[in-house]
């Protein structure tokens, strides 16, 4: 059965993005150590056109062959004039108030997230990536398999939760440290059983 990892990034003290949505604040708390790593460890991760700028090939998957969204995650990109922003992955945007793909490799979806994800899992493929936000993440946080979280060296004092899935305590198990002279750290938790 395929997995369901969220892969996010985060400052210390749990946030992926400022109030209004904006996550660029993080990606000033790199050093080149941190993004070859990444890069190569996580390639399908990076949006295709970061991968083109970096040199790094689209060739065959490593971890995922399947991302989904939330509306918020989608919409920079969009914005951006950028319709299909994981052209190398299935693409599933989860949103209640987009109705039209604006791009035939990107799937809308309005149903139900938890019901779409056991269907998935099902599926045969590599995993599948949780792209954010915290609205999809907390809907889903009982079928999240997987946690990997980039933590930046950068106390942002308020923002956008990792979740918003409300206290419920979940056990994890702690399977993966990796730390950056940058101050980055990337720590990896499966779903206790």
């Amino acid at each position: 059965m395929r997995k369901l990892t969220y892969y996010v990034g985060t400052s210390v003290d749990g946030f992926i993005a400022d109030p209004e949505g904006d996550g660029d604040f993080l990606t000033r708390w790199t050093d080149p150590e941190y993004i070859a790593h990444m890069a190569a460890e996580f390639p399908e991760t990076l949006p295709t056109h970061v991968q083109a700028l970096m040199g790094v090939g689209s060739g065959a998957a490593k971890r995922f062959d399947t991302v989904l969204m939330g509306r918020g995650t989608y919409d920079p990109a969009l914005k951006a004039g950028i319709t299909s922003p994981y052209a190398h992955l299935e693409q599933y945007v989860l949103s209640r108030s987009l109705t039209e793909s604006p791009d035939p490799a990107v799937k809308i979806f309005s149903g139900d997230a938890v019901a779409l994800v056991r269907e998935l899992k099902a599926r045969p493929g590599l995993g599948i990536y949780l792209c954010g936000g915290a609205d999809l993440a907390g809907r889903l946080a009982d079928e999240i398999d997987e946690f990997i979280v980039k933590t930046y060296p950068v106390f942002a004092g308020s923002g956008i939760p990792m979740s918003r899935a409300g206290f419920a305590p979940r056990g994890l198990e702690l399977t993966g440290v990796k730390t950056f002279g940058g101050g980055q750290l990337v720590t990896t938790y499966a779903r206790a059983l």
